[in-house]
């Protein structure tokens, strides 16, 4: 398949990130290597959306700390961005109606000129936040560009525009790119890319569609059946059994990609739990589940020291 014929994808992660752990960006980094073995799909940008402070969730603390943890956790990432949107509503949102708003911001963004998807360019995008103030909401703030291949380059402006303001185009939907150097005089080169948003998650998360009343069984139609799951087992868990136990979801197997790669990866078992247990009893092995960035911010902002859950 060329680049131009593969589905591309947007990963989006919702949760607590009560802190955020290396295994949430490990759990990024095995969807998309798994994604781009299948040959049929190119990952060209991660959200991290962390949740509302009115989620309710014991020892929960402010989505301040959190954003700023989940910042410091991707700040060397060239491809994965954090969100604020959902803990700058008025209360908590659902992974539907957060799924729903990043498809609309992206209806939004591609009625714009972009160029050609080989032909980077210097050219603002329409919707692509212009000072430095607006970006940061969108973007972390290392401006340090990497040499190596990434997805943003292969894709030049577009890949690039997407990583950064963390928009997604309606699932299955193909929208067209206008080449900008292209003569007015002339006919216009056109590139059609498909690019859909999957929710990126744990084994817990899928095993948790299966309890009854927890999901409402609109919203699971609307998550499986018009977006899509990546799922990354966790603890050993069998996904085919999991969906087994669900109508939904064997209804729309077809919807959910299982991510498979080596199930005794050790970042599968890494848990904002333990982690926050490591750090309430001070234990070393803090260190194999939070990166030192994010380590740092919560000594030096005495988060969950003495906190319990």
């Amino acid at each position: 398949m060329t680049e131009t014929t593969k589905t591309h994808v947007i990963l989006l992660a919702c949760g607590s990130f009560n802190p955020i752990t290396k295994g949430h960006i490990q759990m990024f980094e095995r969807a998309r290597d798994y994604l781009h073995k299948t040959g049929r799909f190119i990952v060209i940008g991660g959200i991290v959306s962390p949740v509302h402070d009115s989620y309710g969730k014991t020892g929960l603390v402010s989505s301040r700390h959190r954003l700023t943890m989940c910042q410091l956790a991707v700040q060397s990432s060239d491809w994965i961005r954090v969100d604020p949107w959902e803990c700058y509503q008025d209360t908590w949102q659902t992974t539907c109606s957060v799924l729903e708003h990043h498809r609309d911001l992206m209806k939004r963004v591609t009625g714009c000129i972009l160029s050609n998807v080989n032909t980077p360019s210097i050219t603002p995008v329409i919707g692509q936040p212009q000072n430095e103030s607006s970006q940061n909401i969108y973007q972390n703030n290392n401006n340090t560009v990497s040499n190596k291949p990434t997805a943003a380059k292969i894709l030049g402006k577009v890949g690039e525009s997407l990583s950064r303001i963390c928009c997604v185009r309606p699932p299955m939907e193909r929208f067209t790119f206008v080449d900008e150097n292209a003569n007015l005089g002339t006919v216009m080169r056109y590139e059609e890319i498909e690019l859909r948003i999957l929710l990126l998650c744990g084994s817990d998360l899928l095993e948790s569609f299966c309890i009854p009343g927890l999901w409402n069984e609109a919203d699971m139609e609307v998550i499986v059946g018009e977006f899509g799951i990546v799922v990354v087992p966790r603890d050993g868990a069998d996904p085919d059994r999991i969906m087994n136990h669900s109508s939904i979801l064997r209804k729309y197997k077809n919807n959910i990609l299982v991510v498979k790669d080596d199930s005794n990866h050790p970042m599968s078992v890494v848990s904002s739990t333990k982690s926050r247990l490591a750090l309430q009893h001070g234990d070393g092995h803090v260190v194999d589940y939070l990166c030192q960035p994010v380590i740092d911010y919560i000594l030096k902002s005495q988060l969950y020291i003495n906190a319990s859950g």
